[in-house]
């Protein structure tokens, strides 16, 4: 166990989704299929909160986050979000839409690699979600819709115009948040917002097969990875290639670097342990 846990006992059961782990395997299942599982307020801070925590938790390598149903989240519930909005005052909204931030924050810059498994349609903040998750398997009957301009707010939002200009460009990100329009899977296929699209029937053992993969390779190679994707994108060259060296440095001291040429001289497979 690390020395650097602090006292208190790290959640296991969440009230407002499902949350298992196994083998390495974290799976968040928004479980509100009746509603397309769109979002409640209790349901964005158990998020933020939760991935948050995930990295303390010893036994957890990888994130999978998913939907029950037909949907993979429909963003913001109608009812229960905007109606509510509609009576905050505006430092109320400013803390409901700083703690919707946080769990794309969240979400990049923890060191596990997170894959969401894209059921349905992910619209709204469903559709960010995804989009700040690392890799995104797409069902075929999967769409994106980052429809906030239909609702009459900036298609700006949980920092949608900061990472999808990046993943497909500044022409085709003006289109999808100004316009607002779905996004079918093969489309997002071909613009680069999918990593993959497999059949309907197909997802779920899509997902488990790669987070299989990322949970059994070496843990400390991709954390450090992810993290530089993230740091790197506002650096200029000289500051990335020398973070990068520093970083690489520290690496062949770990143990995972010197097994896999132990394993490789022995001519076998190396048994990775994140360290």
């Amino acid at each position: 166990m690390s020395p650097f846990r602090a006292t208190a006992p790290l959640t296991k059961e969440w009230e407002h989704f499902e949350f298992t782990v196994a083998d390495g395997v974290a799976t968040v299942t928004f479980d509100r299929p009746e509603k397309l599982n769109a979002l409640t307020f209790d349901v964005y801070a158990d998020l933020r909160d939760l991935i948050i925590e995930l990295p303390q938790h010893e036994d957890v390598r990888v994130l999978v986050i998913t939907g029950r149903g037909r949907g993979f989240c429909s963003g913001g519930d109608v009812e229960e979000i905007i109606g509510e909005l509609q009576k905050f005052e505006t430092a109320e909204l400013l803390e409901f839409t700083r703690m919707t931030g946080a769990v794309v924050k969240a979400l990049r810059e923890c060191p596990l690699p997170v894959i969401a498994a894209v059921n349905g349609v992910a619209a709204g903040a469903g559709s960010v979600i995804a989009l700040a998750s690392d890799f995104r398997l797409l069902a075929e009957s999967a769409k994106f819709a980052f429809l906030f301009t239909k609702v009459g707010l900036a298609g700006a939002d949980m920092g949608s115009a900061y990472l999808l200009p990046r993943l497909v460009g500044l022409g085709r990100a003006t289109e999808l948040l100004i316009l607002g329009d779905k996004v079918s899977a093969s489309r997002a296929a071909e613009i680069g917002l999918a990593s993959q699209v497999v059949s309907d029937e197909e997802l779920p053992a899509t997902a488990a097969a790669l987070a299989r993969r990322l949970a059994d390779g070496p843990a400390l190679a991709y954390a450090t990875t992810k993290v530089l994707l993230t740091r790197e994108l506002d650096m200029d060259l000289g500051s990335a290639i020398e973070l990068e060296a520093i970083t690489q440095a520290l690496l062949m001291t770990a143990k995972d670097h010197k097994e896999f040429y132990a394993a490789w001289t022995a001519g076998r497979e190396p048994r990775w342990t994140g360290r």
